[in-house]
């Protein structure tokens, strides 16, 4: 299976061991609940669907990678201790808490999460010292002594052994015990998560024209060539900061990441492209609804890679202006509730202190969710933009804190230009797509690149969610003609062979 339809299983797994009978019990008793085991090649997602999970379910993830990890850190150092028997005393062997079951308590102390996943990665490639421990945890669910606390469900996943030479097999008898799943690389499965993430246009052009490219493990004379998943997302954040910083990226850079030559090669080269059609097209001309005579002629002309490359780059800019649009309107819903509070407490009270006191607030609860890994990188944006608002809001308090009511004025003032800052950003995202959806239709009519400017716009979370509450006419419009009409098909069939499209409905 994908790593998509590995997360759905997962999810639907932990949800069903953390559901109690009436009696208040896990109507799994903990003792039946199998741990999982995720096989798969590396860089593929494994452990980015757990926090996911994690994060969707509001329970803590702790992480560990087991091939790390020794006999001592995982069971726990002996001690003597004394012990009666028969009115006989003896000197026998017990062991400290495993340092991976502290964690454990430590995190629930902290974060006040009693329900959790406990996330062990590599659990096949352990030393030989570990193996015989690690298979009495997994049948068990104990290091030595020291069980695992209810509510804390065992995920765990490794290679398959053509990736690691170090791969140990299971017995049957441990197999038997666990919930096994395969999962194997899918860029289409991909390619949906990454437009969500904001990962670089120019990795998702250049894929959409290059799948084979996405995922490969292989050797050479050299030696071992690979490009991973894991490869392409950590080049795109590089990329990002390479271009703050008018840093050069050449093919030096890319190896450092996509661990084979040829794709290295052809990657950087295609950047250089990319970023040549950023500059040729006029892109912020097109999304301004202004594309001169000449760009629209060369996009007429353009043949389909060059098209595909510069709806890419046009799309990516959308997006990541509407991934922006949603943080800061979560930010905005977080704002209001606490001024509606603020108004109400503010009488016999300082606004500075009310303030300061809602920032302290949002800050520990912060602190708590990163304890537990419980919070996703959007809504630990969101909060630290509302925690600079605040702070901006909290300066403008002290400034007049010889005259509250004018305070409070101040405060509501500034809450109210963030509330049309973000009206005038919804506008302009709203005219910007209407221009791509204008320029698509002026120079390529109803036409594989009209799907696949619909069908990215419906794929990616936050761009149908951003249509779902804004509305766009023209999005509409041409996704009730294409979803029932023949030409559609038509269409598909031209760009099949690219398998770009992943149908929404047939």
């Amino acid at each position: 299976m994908n790593i998509k339809e590995a997360k759905e299983q997962i999810m639907k797994t932990v949800k069903i061991y953390l559901q109690k009978d009436e009696y208040g019990d896990y109507a799994i008793p903990y003792v039946r609940q199998r741990p999982i085991f995720m096989v798969g090649a590396p860089g593929i997602g494994k452990t980015a669907i757990m926090e996911q999970i994690a994060q969707e379910l509001d329970i803590g993830i702790i992480s560990y990678s087991m091939s790390h990890h020794t006999r001592q850190s995982a069971l726990g150092l002996p001690f003597i201790t004394h012990k009666e028997y028969d009115g006989k005393t003896f000197d026998i062997s017990e062991y400290t808490m495993s340092e991976i079951i502290a964690t454990i308590y430590k995190t629930m102390n902290l974060s006040g999460m009693r329900e959790g996943i406990l996330f062990l990665d590599e659990i096949n490639c352990v030393s030989e010292t570990l193996a015989p421990t690690m298979l009495q945890f997994l049948q068990m669910k104990k290091f030595g002594t020291h069980a695992m606390p209810p509510g804390w469900i065992i995920v765990t996943a490794g290679n398959p052994p053509q990736y690691n030479r170090s791969v140990r097999e299971f017995d049957i008898a441990t197999m038997d015990r666990l919930k096994i799943i395969d999962v194997e690389p899918d860029y289409k499965v991909w390619r949906e998560y990454a437009t969500t993430r904001g990962i670089h246009g120019a990795v998702l052009s250049y894929l959409d024209i290059r799948k084979h490219d996405f995922y490969t493990i292989e050797t050479s004379a050299k030696g071992k060539n690979y490009v991973t998943a894991r490869g392409w997302e950590d080049l795109s954040a590089m990329l990002y900061m390479y271009e703050q910083n008018d840093y050069i990226v050449n093919q030096t850079f890319v190896i450092q990441y996509l661990k084979h030559e040829e794709i290295a090669t052809d990657f950087a080269v295609y950047y250089e492209l990319y970023n040549k059609y950023k500059s040729d097209y006029e892109v912020e001309t097109i999304l301004a609804g202004q594309a001169s005579e000449e760009v629209n002629k060369r996009a007429v002309m353009a043949n389909f890679d060059e098209r595909l490359s510069l709806l890419g780059i046009l799309l990516n800019v959308l997006h990541a202006k509407i991934r922006m649009f949603l943080e800061r309107e979560q930010m905005i819903i977080k704002l209001r509730q606490i001024m509606l509070v603020v108004k109400e407490e503010r009488i016999g009270h300082r606004l500075d202190n009310l303030l300061r006191e809602k920032t302290s607030l949002i800050n520990k609860e912060l602190k708590r969710r990163q304890l537990a890994n419980s919070i996703s990188d959007e809504q630990r944006m969101t909060d630290k933009i509302l925690m600079r608002t605040l702070n901006d809001m909290l300066r403008l308090a002290v400034l007049h804190s010889d005259d509250q009511e004018a305070a409070f004025h101040q405060t509501r003032d500034a809450f109210n230009e963030a509330v049309h800052s973000l009206e005038d950003e919804r506008e302009e995202i709203r005219v910007m797509m209407d221009n791509i959806f204008r320029f698509v239709e002026d120079n390529w009519g109803i036409s594989k690149e009209m799907v696949i400017v619909v069908n990215d716009l419906t794929m990616n979370a936050s761009t149908a969610q951003f249509i779902a509450e804004n509305g766009c006419d023209k999005y509409y419009t041409y996704n009730k003609e294409l979803l029932f009409t023949d030409k559609k098909q038509a269409l598909l069939h031209e760009i099949r062979d690219a398998e770009y499209f992943i149908p929404v409905s047939s």
